[in-house]
């Protein structure tokens, strides 16, 4: 029995770092509302306001997969390769 203390991989990693990025993104983007409080460009002849909001839904539908396929990959290598 060896009474060297377990090593544990870092907390705080740059794969950890993009995670919240990418949750965090589309709160920031939503909540800054006078970025996209106008009407003009419109695209198809739908305002700037409404578009860009449903624009972000995409987005975000993108930015949490991506979260959560590194989330996956993360825990693997943190648990040895199980699942």
């Amino acid at each position: 029995m060896s009474d060297a203390p377990e090593v544990r991989p870092p907390v705080v990693t740059p794969v950890r770092v993009v995670i919240a990025l990418c949750l965090v993104a589309p709160f920031v983007a939503m909540l800054w509302v006078g970025s996209y409080a106008k009407v003009d460009p419109s695209f198809i002849g739908i305002p700037f306001f409404y578009w860009y909001q449903m624009l972000w839904v995409v987005i975000s539908t993108v930015l949490t997969m991506i979260a959560y396929q590194l989330w996956r990959r993360d825990q693997r290598a943190r648990h040895g390769g199980a699942k």
